[in-house]
């Protein structure tokens, strides 16, 4: 079996944007958009611990991350919402356009509320907030490989008051939707508010996969939302209000 070795500053500095393309079909592909060297190399060293992570690309700012992008089509980019140069709804947009297979994930602070709203708007898949602990951070990557919707567990509520179209009925209209969920559903809206996946809602409810996303799939339509991130913030609007 063939050992690639470096020979060059050239050669171990172009090591980190290599994605290879021989790993196994189940495994992760991964850009990580950020501009702090330390965060983004340690956020490298976390995710290539995991055994399903194939390879992880690095990018320092919105041109270098699109770029990246359209040349190693990984299965998730982490953009971190504050860039240079391109901004994250630009990137995100471009990425959606170009790479409809490929899920944007935001990496965000407390106090980065429009550029998050702006790029969801733009198409990201979610978001995860940089004070979110290891073990959910994996998770999280996991759950947005799998297509399940998994935000941060918690959700700052001026997001949740700013999103345009995520809650899209009157604050009576929410609560009178709310009111209509079984007492099942709202248990299995809150789980999912707090971050689990539909295993982990399975296990605790101890009840079937199959049967949490039956439930999910009728409290969509019983709220009248798209998916599981509007649903989140059409319960986590109400909660605020009155639930």
């Amino acid at each position: 079996m063939k050992r690639e070795i470096s020979t060059s500053n050239r050669n171990q500095r172009n090591t980190a944007h290599r994605i290879d393309t021989g790993a196994g079909p189940r495994s992760i592909r991964l850009l990580i958009v950020e501009a702090q060297r330390l965060f983004r190399q340690s956020l490298r060293v976390l995710l290539e611990r995991e055994r399903n992570i194939a390879a992880v690309v690095e990018a320092t700012d919105g041109r270098e991350a699109y770029r990246l992008a359209m040349e190693h089509k990984p299965d998730i980019v982490l953009l971190d919402v504050d860039m240079p140069d391109l901004d994250v709804e630009s990137v995100t947009k471009l990425v959606r356009k170009h790479l409809p297979n490929t899920r944007v994930l935001l990496l965000a602070r407390y106090d980065e509320d429009s550029r998050i709203v702006a790029a969801m708007q733009a198409g990201a898949f979610g978001y995860i907030l940089k004070d979110t602990d290891c073990t959910d951070f994996l998770r999280i990557i996991k759950a947005t490989m799998s297509g399940e919707h998994i935000l941060s567990p918690v959700i700052p509520e001026r997001i949740v008051r700013t999103v345009p179209g995520a809650v899209r009925q009157t604050h009576e209209d929410n609560n009178l939707l709310l009111s209509s969920l079984t007492d099942r559903e709202r248990e299995i809206l809150a789980c999912a508010a707090a971050g689990r996946g539909n295993k982990e809602i399975a296990d605790q409810l101890c009840v079937s996969i199959d049967t949490v996303k039956t439930h999910l799939h009728h409290i969509y339509q019983k709220l009248s939302v798209d998916g599981r991130v509007e649903a989140i913030l059409t319960y986590l609007k109400g909660s605020v209000i009155s639930f």
